[in-house]
């Protein structure tokens, strides 16, 4: 006859069989109910609006609703830091990019996440050139001249961005950096409110993801002096590239992905970065996010591994170059 002792080591050890299997489980499952995908910006700016092209496909694919939760504030970092507190079960996502999981870094010493540490990287989306910009009645009619201008004028002008860590801050830090300039900067809530000022010539100049301006750039509403990439983007091919308008040393890409709260399932991600990639895959997806400039990362660059390394490089990257800012 089994001891009481004997009985009750066997059944912790099914209890424990049963766990093992209850997360696999649940994860075949995911997801049962609405996933909320954290923006860190305002509505109608570049993470914004590639969030929405991209999720709206992979809800079709995952069978449930992705809510868009725009949450504002210190360049993105009030957002990111309450989805690494969220629960890790896979119905709270964030959209992250270059200022949220890089740019941050060096430029808030306090950062209440780490995003080595604290994020399951899910699915690299698009890359985002950046655009030298300014409102559409500034002075300068080129690149050389725009740089002639703003170091003849460096105490006078003002740079918008979508706060302190943005793609936007991050960028025209170093475009002012190897200009030698420090221009007034002027933030907002996103960048989308900074395109408006920008619009309305409430402000001079700034330092875009080319989603953000194609639309403006086409309409007139602004003048677009360079795009910083090696090649002329295809949305705008009348834009030359820094290169080209003669300042070579200006080379900067933003990027929009999906990252989850840490420890979330792996079985969840996979699903998730299926969901990503499939939509990444689809021709209206594609065309819209090409007519908006974005650059669709190669299959190799589709992988959370992948991801996690872009992350670590970027924040390499970043770090010396924003360092002398904070």
């Amino acid at each position: 006859m089994m001891s009481i002792r004997s009985l009750a080591g066997a059944c912790l050890s099914a209890f424990a069989a049963l766990g093992a299997f209850a997360v696999p489980a649940l994860a075949q499952n995911y997801p049962t109910r609405t996933i909320t995908m954290i923006v860190p910006f305002a509505a109608g700016g570049p993470t914004d609006v590639i969030s929405r092209i991209v999720t709206a496909h992979m809800a079709q694919t995952l069978g449930q609703s992705i809510v868009i939760e725009n949450v504002v504030g210190a360049g993105g970092t009030t957002a990111t830091t309450r989805a690494a507190r969220a629960a890790n079960d896979g119905y709270t996502l964030v959209t992250g990019h270059m200022g949220t999981h890089a740019a941050s870094v060096p430029l808030y010493p306090k950062l209440a996440y780490h995003p080595e540490k604290d994020f399951e990287p899910v699915a690299l989306l698009a890359g985002t050139p950046i655009l030298i910009l300014a409102r559409k009645d500034f002075p300068p009619k080129d690149l050389k001249e725009f740089v002639a201008y703003v170091k003849t004028n460096a105490e006078k002008v003002n740079a918008a961005h979508a706060g302190i860590g943005s793609v936007s801050h991050a960028s025209c830090e170093l475009l002012n950096s190897i200009l030698d300039v420090k221009p007034v900067g002027v933030p907002f809530n996103g960048t989308g409110p900074a395109m408006n000022a920008l619009v309305a010539g409430q402000v001079d100049y700034m330092c875009d993801q080319i989603v953000n301006a194609v639309p403006q750039i086409n309409a007139g509403t602004i003048k677009a002096y360079a795009v910083a990439t090696p090649e002329r983007n295809p949305s705008l091919p009348n834009v030359p590239t820094t290169a080209e308008a003669g300042l070579p040393a200006f080379q900067a890409q933003a990027w929009n992905a999906i990252f989850a709260p840490k420890g979330t399932s792996p079985a969840v991600i996979a699903t998730l970065n299926a969901a990503a990639i499939k939509a990444l895959d689809e021709d209206n997806v594609r065309k819209r996010l090409l007519e908006l400039g974005s650059v669709i990362p190669a299959p190799a660059n589709r992988t959370p591994e992948a991801l996690a390394t872009l992350v670590k490089n970027e924040i390499a990257k970043w770090t010396p170059v924003l360092k002398p800012a904070t």
